[in-house]
């Protein structure tokens, strides 16, 4: 059996730092002095920076803080060369591209973790240390050793990205609920989307976003009544959601259709008591609890 290649790939600073025998000594001894009061901001900001642990803390976030700015920079601009990113320090200088690195820190902790949004997601207390958290998780690079700060970060951001895309989608929901607007700032997404698509088997086009047992009641007496076509139902919900959202509810339609359990038993004489319990695992806290 082979043995497993390795391929070590150290932070994008480090391999451009590499290449600075080439250059003017001037431009180096420009660059660590940047590198050297981005370490003591960072020392002063993110770590304690009255030990030598911390200075050492501060060092690594340096070294991840500036890869990560001189990866955002260089895939915007198509190129992937160490040259180029050396190119890209003496020019636009260290703090520059510590500082863009930042941003996308900072632009990616702003994303939504998961489709559950409470108000404490938007306390500052709150965003402050979830971007205190990323960044130490994304950025911490030892310039002796590989590094996948990049990689971890673009995965991360297309996770919340589509989380986000979940939650834009059942907010307008919300705001087209058929009672009016739903106010309630906490947000259960996929609840709000589950509701909207078990509801509209019913047909006529009514937006559900957020309901109670009384109301589902009547929702299955009258499906049950008028065996409604569930995918006509589907179809004029589809027609009302804009083309951003539209892609999120075909999706969870696709799924509900084959797998959700409330809509197997709407057709069935599964007893009241039972088809509101199975809603309660859909919908989560968008359902109402009207009864004791």
């Amino acid at each position: 059996m082979l043995p497993a290649i390795v391929i070590e790939k150290p932070p994008r600073l480090v391999r451009a730092i590499k290449l600075l025998a080439a250059e003017d000594p001037e431009e180096a001894a420009i660059l660590a002095d940047e590198l050297s009061g981005i370490t003591a901001m960072v020392a002063g900001k993110f770590t304690n920076d009255r030990t030598a642990e911390g200075i050492g803390r501060a060092l690594l976030l340096t070294v991840g803080g500036v890869s990560l700015g001189l990866e955002g920079i260089m895939e915007e601009e198509g190129e992937e060369k160490d040259e180029v990113a050396l190119d890209i320090l003496i020019e636009d200088g260290a703090e520059y591209v510590f500082q863009s690195g930042f941003r996308l820190i900072r632009e990616l902790a702003a994303l939504p973790e998961d489709s559950l949004v409470g108000e404490y997601d938007l306390d500052p207390v709150y965003s402050q240390r979830r971007l205190k958290e990323l960044f130490v998780d994304l950025c911490t690079a030892d310039p002796g050793e590989s590094w996948s700060g990049y990689e971890r970060y673009l995965g991360q951001l297309r996770q919340r990205q589509q989380v986000q895309a979940i939650v834009h989608a059942a907010q307008w929901l919300r705001r087209n609920h058929y009672e009016g607007p739903v106010g309630d700032p906490d947000l259960n997404a996929e609840g709000v989307i589950a509701l909207a698509i078990i509801f509209a088997v019913e047909g006529g086009g009514r937006i559900v976003a957020r309901t109670g047992q009384k109301e589902f009641e009547r929702f299955v007496k009258s499906v049950r009544k008028n065996n409604p076509d569930f995918e006509a139902g589907w179809t004029q919900l589809l027609e009302k959601v804009p083309a951003p959202h539209r892609a999120i509810i075909a999706e969870r339609i696709g799924t509900y259709r084959e797998s959700c359990t409330v809509l197997k038993s709407l057709v069935t004489k599964a007893p009241m008591k039972q088809l509101i319990a199975e809603l309660e695992n859909y919908a989560g806290s968008e359902l109402d609890a009207e009864y004791p």
